[in-house]
């Protein structure tokens, strides 16, 4: 928190002496702050950073480790964007906050894996064992839809992407679904036989979707447009100069081509 305190004030007396200088509207609008997830946000809008800069931009970025400051330090208007999340999570932030939070482009999509925890394999599951799923609203639901699309489980029909572990209709292996901040999946590993991560989660556990995943989804999945990961704005925003610059540059060919050959598979570029 201090570290974040030390940023956010640090960028306040930037953004003070540019606006000094500048005016209102003048050199405030080069400056574009992101609030980001490390791996691979913070990462992908590092490669941004120069290109923007050629284009007149100062892209600077603060790094959370939560799902909720990003999203409020956007909507207070502190932040002009934020990339970490899909567009059901930012659906039901702005349902259960009342923010007014927009998407301004979808940049990449990460499939959603289960990994090896004491087990190494789904065919060796038993009875009783535990799997570790992210607890908030849609990645539950998405971690439990693929425990049923690889026969672990069976939910009640039309769960969908709301489905919890009361919506678990068949468990025939008894299996004891143990919901955690999804920053906190990753650290149980050598406590349950199963892991079910989101990507960037399982980059920052040292995973590779292409060699350690048991199953994920799809690159040609529906699940590729409903989990594409966003530039999220506040409402009135996406159609500013600065946010079209943002997302131009992390859709180019130059960002495609650092993220396909830079995570192995855990991120895909979003067409």
């Amino acid at each position: 928190m201090k570290r974040f305190l030390a940023v956010l004030l640090t960028g306040a007396l930037a953004a003070g002496v540019l606006t000094g200088c500048g005016g209102k509207g003048g050199a405030d609008d080069k400056v574009i702050k992101v609030a980001a997830s490390a791996t691979p946000h913070a990462e992908i809008l590092e490669q941004a950073k120069p290109i923007l800069a050629e284009k007149g931009y100062d892209l600077q970025v603060t790094i959370f480790d939560d799902y909720v400051q990003p999203n409020e330090v956007v909507e207070s208007g502190d932040f002009d964007a934020n990339y970490f999340q899909h567009i059901p999570y930012l659906d039901s932030f702005n349902a259960e906050k009342g923010t007014h939070l927009v998407n301004a482009g979808g940049i990449h999509y990460e499939p959603f894996g289960i990994y090896p925890g004491v087990k190494s394999a789904l065919a060796d599951v038993a009875q009783g064992d535990s799997v570790a799923v992210p607890n908030d609203t849609t990645n539950e639901a998405r971690a439990l839809l693929l425990l049923q699309d690889n026969g672990l489980i069976t939910l009640k029909s039309g769960a969908g992407l709301e489905a919890t572990v009361n919506d678990i209709e068949e468990n025939p292996y008894e299996l004891e679904i143990v919901e955690l901040e999804a920053a906190q999946v990753p650290r149980v590993v050598d406590e349950v036989a199963f892991v079910v991560l989101n990507g960037n989660y399982a980059l920052e556990a040292g995973y590779s979707v292409a060699k350690d995943a048991l199953a994920y989804e799809s690159s040609d999945s529906e699940a590729a447009k409903t989990y594409v990961n966003v530039i999220a704005v506040k409402e009135g925003s996406e159609g500013t100069d600065k946010i079209k610059a943002l997302v131009e540059v992390l859709k180019s060919d130059d960002i495609k081509n650092h993220i396909t050959g830079t995570y192995d598979g855990a991120v895909i570029p979003f067409e």
